[in-house]
């Protein structure tokens, strides 16, 4: 898989809210699935399918011990995506500077008729 490959699948997973509002809770601390699962009004497959994206993106891991499956965030797939639009930023920053400033030329150049 390549980093974009890697990027898509962070981002894709970052699309839902309910993934994103998952990802909040677990920020503050690994949580069992229930403590994850209980503010939101979704059947328990569906709690599943959202982890199990978060999962294939890196996002989170479980572990079992016992009957209880702890869930725990990761952050460098969200690094690696605040990264990549950092970069995308400053290039654009980059390209808007350039156009003000070509902008800026544009004014101060003499108007001259053929």
């Amino acid at each position: 898989m390549t980093a974009g490959d890697t990027l898509s699948i962070v981002f894709a997973a970052l699309a839902d809210p309910t993934r994103r509002a998952i990802l909040s809770r677990l920020a503050q601390g690994p949580a069992t699935v229930s403590e994850v699962a209980e503010p939101f009004p979704l059947s328990a497959p569906a709690i599943s399918q959202h982890l199990k994206v978060l999962e294939r993106a890196g996002l989170i891991t479980r572990t079992v011990r016992a009957q209880w499956r702890t869930l725990s965030m990761h952050a460098e797939p969200l690094d690696e995506a605040a990264a990549w639009v950092e970069r995308q930023r400053r290039e654009w920053n980059l390209r808007l500077d350039s156009l003000e400033t070509h902008l800026d030329t544009m004014k101060t150049k003499p108007n001259i008729d053929p």
